[in-house]
């Protein structure tokens, strides 16, 4: 009896612990020893947890448009490195470094963000 109690214990703490690791994604899903640069229009900028959203709107090279989604840290990471809620602003022209999705969607994992002033936002020294 006590043996059961004791091994239930033990398997719940296991799952409680798995399940904070289980919930966070990798980066898998994108080529991250690849950065591929796209220009064009913020649409909107999510500053959300875990991550935040920048969706910019840029020319597909077949005079039509695209809608990039990309993915960066989390705000508190990016508050440190100097970004902010409103840091980037519908209709304003930026230039994003990224890692691109291995499935060819429009998306990736932001390296840099370059505004049309020159300012850069970046969180990776290597960026700056």
């Amino acid at each position: 009896m006590i043996r059961a109690i004791v091994t239930s214990w033990v398997l719940g703490a296991g799952l409680l612990f798995a399940v904070p690791a289980w919930s966070h994604h990798s980066n898998v899903a994108y080529e991250v020893t690849k950065v591929i640069t796209v220009s064009g229009v913020v649409k909107e900028f999510e500053w959300v947890n875990p991550h935040t959203w920048l969706h910019i709107v840029a020319e597909d090279g077949k005079g039509g448009k695209v809608e990039w989604a990309c993915e960066g840290r989390a705000p508190s990471i990016l508050s440190r490195a100097g970004w902010s809620k409103g840091a980037l602003k519908p209709g304003e022209m930026v230039t994003v470094d990224m890692s691109p999705a291995k499935d060819g969607t429009p998306t990736g994992i932001i390296a840099r963000v370059t505004k049309a002033d020159g300012t850069i936002l970046s969180n990776q020294p290597q960026f700056q």
